[in-house]
Parts: structure tokens; C-alpha cells; sequence
């Protein structure tokens, strides 16, 4: 049977925290905008970024957001350059990849990143190459909509009952429950667990080390045959 993991990046895979809302101050600062306090970005990682912008400023019309989507795409790429992006991998990841891959499970990226930040972002923590699918707002509807899950589980030839979303956002798991997936809420990222339980986290992991126990016992209660 195949079974696929389909993960999240920011906040899940990597603690991007920091370099996202470095960003999103340019951004607002180049706008004469207020600049939203961390705690209030962080609500939005996960999200696409014309739709992160129209929920920090709701008050800007959908040009302006357009505006800001694009400051910040330039914004993010000059602190790049100036190696001031910082996006490490959350304790505990590397070892739950491997635990999966020598359970069987393919692994998949399901994320509000583009293409490109995506790339540099699994080069440079040396992930790039584990995963089978890499789906991204590029090409894809922003979450909760289900049509990364989807592409990612078309792509590894899973079904939604074989296929697990691991995200830290109530938008994460939107896009499970919304794709036919299960959800596995994770807790060291950036949404608490009661908006991952009320979006429809199945479970919530306290951290790397307790998702694949999370994952092995609701395949376990998937029918075979």
C-alpha cells in the first residue's frame, strides 16, 4: 500500500519565523503601512501571499495587496542575497524522515512558498532530494484549498485515506480534511492546537519524535481490500 506524508515547510519543516516577518516589515515600511506585530504575521505563514496581505492589511484594496505581495517577493529575495535569511530545520525533522522513508511512506511538500523559495529553502538544509512531490502556491490556489494535497497524491499514486498532512496552521489542515486526507496537527509551529483541532487536526503532535506513532495508528484504521 502506498502511504504518503505530505508536509508543510514553514513552521513544520523549517523555523522561518524570523526571516518572514523581516520581510513583511520592509514590506509595510516601503507602503507607509503599520508594521503587524510578529505574534499577528505569524498568522498568515501558510497562507499564499496576495491572501496573507488582504488578511494583515483587509483595509487596502485587492490591487494594493497585489503591490505588497510583490514588495515582498523582492523584499524576501534581497535579504537572500545579503544572506540574511535564516530558515533551519526544527529539531527532531531529519529524524522523522528517516523514520518514514524506512517505514515506506513516500514524503511530499505542500506549501504557500514559491517554486523558488521552495528550492533554495530544501537545498540548503540538504532536503531537496527526498521529496517526491513539491507542490507551491505557484501553481496552486492558496490553502485551505485542497489542490496541493491533491497534486501531491496524484503525483505518489496515493489515495487520500493512505495520504497524511503534517502542518502547524489551521490552514494546513483545511487542506486535509478538505483533500479527504488525515491531519496531523504539529505544535512547535506557529497555530496553538485548539485552531488546529477546531480546523481539523485528527491528532497533534508535541513534536517531530511523536508524528510517525501519530500516522502509523491512523493507517491502522484504514480499511484494506
Amino acid at each position: 500500500m502506498t502511504r504518503l506524508a505530505i508536509f508543510d515547510c514553514d513552521g513544520t519543516l523549517v523555523d522561518s519565523g524570523h526571516s518572514i516577518h523581516a520581510a513583511l516589515s520592509e514590506t509595510f515600511t516601503a507602503h507607509d503601512r503599520p508594521v503587524p506585530p510578529r505574534a499577528e504575521a505569524q498568522r498568515v505563514i501558510g497562507l499564499s501571499l496576495t491572501e496573507a496581505m488582504a488578511f494583515l492589511a483587509p483595509d487596502a484594496a485587492p490591487d494594493d495587496h497585489e503591490r505588497f505581495a510583490a514588495t515582498y517577493r523582492s523584499s524576501f529575495a534581497s535579504l537572500r542575497q545579503r544572506g540574511a535569511v535564516e530558515e533551519p530545520l526544527f529539531d527532531g525533522i531529519v529524524p522523522l524522515l528517516d523514520a518514514l522513508e524506512a517505514d515506506g511512506w513516500l514524503l511530499a511538500v505542500a506549501t504557500g512558498k514559491s517554486d523558488r523559495g521552495l528550492h533554495h529553502c530544501l537545498m540548503a538544509n540538504g532536503l531537496y532530494d527526498r521529496f517526491i512531490s513539491l507542490q507551491t502556491a505557484d501553481r496552486h490556489p492558496s490553502k485551505p484549498n485542497p489542490s496541493m494535497a491533491l497534486e501531491a497524491m496524484l503525483e505518489a499514486g496515493a489515495t487520500p485515506e493512505q495520504s497524511v498532512v503534517i502542518g502547524d496552521t489551521g490552514w494546513d489542515m483545511g487542506m486535509a480534511r478538505a483533500a479527504g486526507a488525515h491531519a496531523v496537527g504539529a505544535l512547535w509551529g506557529y497555530h496553538d492546537g485548539a485552531e488546529l483541532k477546531l480546523a481539523g487536526a485528527q491528532a497533534l503532535a508535541s513534536s517531530p519524535a511523536d508524528v510517525h506513532g501519530l500516522m502509523t495508528r491512523m493507517m491502522e484504521q484504514v480499511p484494506h481490500g
